[in-house]
């Protein structure tokens, strides 16, 4: 039987933003990854964009994590992630896309190589001001394989040129770079569409790859 959805995402407006019923079942669950550094709005993301009321496992931060996290470009955040947040969107009558939001900070990324298990792909989610917490997402998402986009979240921080952001994270060419604004529900669905094309042109490539040319008879 299916449900109603759980209230909208925080600060969204229920008539302007009417979402759809879950269904009971779907066939096929898709998984997405959301990493980042610590502080760059992953769990925002998920919030703005889930049609479900996000499973989240955040904790009010005290006096004791500073002496084990970096707080320094973050000093207004009061709340953080400790295990991982979870939202869902319904694609069709059969398909569904879940959501997982990893924690930022760096005593928990052994997580994030399970959270890559399985994963159509994975956002990693940037503020200019701190590029430097992204480069072990990327890193890591390079070694697995795993097709990924980097979105830059608006925190109002230097306007760098988008080839400045690309040559500072040592990104493929190929790797889409899109701004985002992780607040807006409308934001966040523009950068998951850019990681599902993105992954689906890779596949393709890869299946091409191995696909061989058709047998040719040799002239007699």
């Amino acid at each position: 039987m299916d449900s109603a959805t759980s209230d909208p995402a925080e600060g969204a407006d229920p008539e302007a933003d009417p979402r759809p019923p879950l269904r009971a079942s779907a066939d096929n669950g898709l998984k997405i990854v959301v990493v980042g550094g610590f502080g760059a709005g992953k769990t925002t993301l998920v919030r703005s964009v889930s049609e479900i009321r996000p499973l989240s496992t955040e904790e009010t931060m005290t006096r004791a994590g500073e002496t084990v996290d970096d707080v320094s470009a973050v000093r207004d955040k009061n709340a953080t992630t400790v295990a991982f947040d979870f939202g869902r969107i319904t694609l069709d009558a059969r398909n569904v896309l879940y959501l997982f939001g990893a924690p930022g900070q760096e005593r928990f990324w052994f997580l994030w190589d399970r959270l890559f298990s399985g994963a159509l792909g994975a956002v990693v989610l940037v503020d200019t001001r701190r590029l430097d917490d992204s480069w072990y997402a990327i890193d890591r998402l390079e070694r697995h394989g795993t097709p990924f986009v980097v979105a830059r979240n608006d925190f109002g921080g230097p306007d760098f040129a988008p080839q400045a952001i690309r040559d500072a994270l040592d990104l493929d060419p190929d790797v889409p770079l899109i701004h985002c604004d992780a607040r807006a529900r409308s934001s966040s669905k523009r950068v998951l569409i850019a990681l599902v094309e993105h992954a689906k042109h890779r596949y393709r490539r890869s299946y091409d790859a191995q696909v061989p040319a058709p047998y040719e008879e040799l002239p007699r």
